[in-house]
């Protein structure tokens, strides 16, 4: 081999079948020299199983890629799996905030509520405080009426000039009480004169049935009716008259 190595330096050119010149590179040299080995059987001594180094190595980083890459799959598929359930746990978060959202919204309106409840019957409870002592008095006046009507209806006691005196003092006090009722208590008295018969409003103590009407109608007052922040106390007792049977 040294020979032939020895001749081939010393003539890098040689002549091909046409007669050029050819000049033999140092890489083509190894190759023959190389093609010598494998044809002699004789391994090359930079190899473990008679590879070119460089080679084994090479072909050992392509499998240590192939494995590599064999591992990344396997990642990207487990990757893959936990991205799925992060999803799903997402969805499941995302429904479980619209329900709390939902149950929020609606406690918030229950608790609203409650509160406008709470101040409207704790303002029902300062303006009607007074609402058993007013009942009270509403009899009174009551009995002021009655004496007023009863003195306007006697000849004897209205004829007289203190008759006259004692009838207009007790009217003035009716009205000065009523008043004052009124306009610091938020009582009224309510007049049923002329309306149509309201139970909500109307109390019948007494019955009539007339073939003249076709609906319940006022027909007489016996007791006037009140009314605190617009809220009856007490009902109007009056007569109604009632529609005929059969009509």
């Amino acid at each position: 081999m040294s020979s032939k190595q020895g001749d081939r330096e010393d003539s890098p050119k040689d002549e091909n079948s046409t007669g050029e010149n050819v000049v033999f590179t140092d890489d083509e040299v190894f190759r023959d020299e190389f093609a010598d080995e494998i044809s002699a059987g004789r391994p090359d001594p930079s190899g473990e199983d008679g590879l070119p180094q460089g080679l084994v190595e090479e072909t050992e980083a392509i499998i240590e890629d192939w494995s590599d890459s064999a591992g990344l799959d396997e990642k990207t598929s487990g990757l893959a799996a936990e991205l799925e359930e992060l999803k799903a746990k997402s969805e499941d978060l995302t429904s479980q905030l619209a329900d709390v959202r939902d149950q929020l919204l609606r406690k918030t309106a229950e608790f609203d509520n409650f509160r406008k409840r709470m101040n409207q019957e704790k303002q029902n409870a300062i303006e009607f405080a007074n609402k058993e002592i007013l009942l009270d008095i509403i009899p009174i006046i009551d009995d002021f009426e009655r004496a007023i009507q009863s003195a306007e209806a006697s000849e004897e006691l209205s004829g007289l000039p203190a008759g006259k005196a004692v009838l207009e003092g007790i009217t003035m006090i009716e009205k000065r009480l009523v008043s004052r009722l009124e306009g610091k208590w938020g009582l009224k008295r309510f007049n049923s004169a002329g309306e149509p018969f309201d139970p909500n409003f109307h109390e019948a103590v007494l019955m009539d049935k007339s073939p003249d009407t076709k609906e319940p109608v006022f027909q007489e007052e016996f007791l006037k009716g009140y009314t605190l922040k617009d809220r009856v106390i007490r009902a109007a007792q009056v007569k109604v008259l009632m529609p005929q049977e059969g009509e």
